[in-house]
This record gives structure tokens, C-alpha cells and sequence, in this order.
């Protein structure tokens, strides 16, 4: 009886460790302040350069004059292909769209790889 009692304090404990201890979002990358998603420095674009990465292969957005290689995502995003709409293009109207939880916020800022020429 006392074992029965002894192993399922054990198998509490094991359960409620992972509520407590927090779960990193980015799996050990270090967050990223003026460089993209390849390590390199940021830099600018024009809109015709982005206009150019407009395929499931090679998918650069806009979002907010911001920069972003998401090819590396489109197989993943929930949406299916809605990322595809604005390939190559300014995505930040559907972005900020309600479909999207405050999670991606954190998320896009890994793809950034530079800022949109004026």
C-alpha cells in the first residue's frame, strides 16, 4: 500500500513539473534583434525585388514595411495556402486579420530578414 501511495506522489510530481516549468517558444535560438532569419544583417528592399519570391519555393511577404522569408513556413501554416495570397507582396492587412492569435506576433520576427525601401 505504501508503494502504490510512493509512486503516484512520484508520477504527480513528474505531471505537474511540466505545467510549472515554462516552455521556450524558440527552442534555444536566441532572439533576434537586427538580423533575419539566416543571421545576417538586415538590410533593404525594393517592392520589385520582394514581388519576385512569389511562390510556395521561395515566399517573401510584407507586413507593417517589414520584410519576410516564409518559405521556410508555408507547408506549415494552419491556414493552408491563404500565406500564398500575398507572396511577394504587402501581407499586412490579412496579418492582422482575427484569424490570427497573439502567438504569431512572436513567431513572424524569426522570418525578418530586412525593411522595405521607401
Amino acid at each position: 500500500m505504501d508503494i502504490i501511495v510512493i509512486i503516484s506522489l512520484i508520477i504527480l510530481l513528474a505531471l505537474g513539473a511540466f505545467f510549472v516549468i515554462p516552455k521556450s517558444e524558440n527552442k534555444g535560438k536566441s532572439k533576434k534583434t537586427d538580423s533575419g532569419a539566416n543571421g545576417m544583417a538586415s538590410r533593404s528592399y525594393t517592392m520589385e525585388e520582394v514581388s519576385k519570391h512569389n511562390t510556395r519555393k521561395d515566399c517573401w511577404i510584407i507586413i507593417k514595411d517589414k520584410v519576410y522569408d516564409v518559405t521556410s513556413y508555408v507547408e506549415e501554416h494552419p491556414g493552408g495556402d491563404a500565406i500564398l495570397n500575398n507572396a511577394g507582396g504587402d501581407s499586412t492587412e490579412g496579418f492582422f486579420g482575427p484569424q490570427h492569435g497573439t502567438r504569431v506576433f512572436d513567431i513572424i520576427e524569426d522570418f525578418c530578414i530586412g525593411e522595405l525601401k521607401a
